[in-house]
């Protein structure tokens, strides 16, 4: 596959990654069965076999338990370790976790970042992070308790690299600000169907500071491919009206499917985005390789846009 640098390190990424939300089979760790715990194992040895080199993780997803599991199938794949990329989040606190009734939130504290790097590289079974993402904004974040955790992680060769996920761009100008190190990654959810990085300055400023964007759910939650399993909340008050049928004009045109097309149109963007590939199916994870063949014209990819808006712009 294609590769990408991350940012102005010197991290090199294959143009998909592969995102391990899913691969425990449930959010809850009580639900895991022995089937699904063996097919999300399938899958993340797809993806590897398939060419994708870095692997998206967070603490909170299945409890751990999908850190877990990437972390035996690197045990499981002689040499593995040594040619991907391991990234994780930490930052969102569950209800009544640390202990009963606190109330669900994120923690951007260096307390909570230390500690939550230290676990994730216990579940994962590895001594250092490839980069490190905080995963949703902490409204009372303090840039400058933010980047002594980082510079701490960093000199103790725990973390080599780190991000942000879904912030303002405001928010990690002032993170950026406070922090020795550069900020690489912007993670944020990006689609034909979710399109605000375009107009909120998000890409514009991955773009003006050499920050790599990443773009998770970029198929919709599967609203773009062939049809949503499992979609967030507000996934659900999305429209696909009039997009699919382009996306099937298009992908008859370059001889290939609609999902595809969907994520060829979001690596045509010249910021780099790096869409996040989170299907457990084995077939669909090879096929999304296919997107970094197709180069889409700059009318295609506008057909695209005014599809999924619905409308002229402006």
């Amino acid at each position: 596959m294609q590769t990408i640098t991350l940012g102005v390190s010197p991290l090199r990424s294959s143009r998909l990654a592969y995102g391990c939300w899913r691969v425990a089979g449930s959010w809850d760790p009580r639900e895991i069965t022995p089937e699904s715990w063996a097919a999300g194992k399938l899958a993340i040895r797809t993806a590897y076999e398939a060419g994708y080199t870095l692997f998206d993780n967070a603490d909170i997803y299945c409890g751990g338990e999908a850190e877990r599991l990437l972390g035996e199938v690197l045990r499981e794949i002689p040499g593995m370790r040594e040619r991907v990329l391991i990234a994780t989040k930490c930052g969102i606190r569950p209800p009544n976790t640390p202990y009963p009734g606190a109330p669900q939130r994120y923690d951007f504290s260096a307390e909570h970042i230390l500690r939550s790097c230290e676990e994730s590289l216990r579940r994962l079974g590895i001594d250092t992070l490839d980069l490190l993402l905080l995963h949703r904004p902490d409204f009372l974040a303090n840039p400058e308790e933010v980047a002594d955790a980082f510079a701490r992680l960093q000199a103790a060769g725990k973390v080599r690299f780190f991000g942000v996920s879904n912030c303002r761009p405001t928010l990690l100008t002032a993170l950026q600000c406070a922090c020795p190190m550069p900020l690489i990654v912007h993670q944020v959810e990006i689609s034909l169907l979710q399109r605000e990085a375009f107009t909120d300055g998000t890409l514009d400023q991955c773009l003006i500071e050499h920050i790599t964007p990443q773009a998770w759910s970029p198929l919709a939650g599967g609203l773009l491919a062939d049809g949503a399993s499992r979609l967030l909340r507000w996934q659900e008050r999305y429209s696909t009206a009039g997009v699919l049928q382009e996306l099937d004009a298009l992908a008859r045109q370059y001889q290939t499917t609609r999902s595809v097309i969907a994520l060829a149109w979001l690596l045509k963007h010249p910021s780099g985005i790096v869409p996040i590939v989170g299907s457990t199916r084995p077939e669909r994870i090879r096929e999304a390789v296919r997107a970094t063949e197709i180069e889409l014209s700059r009318d295609d990819w506008y057909r695209l846009l005014l599809a999924a808006r619905g409308e002229p712009l402006p």
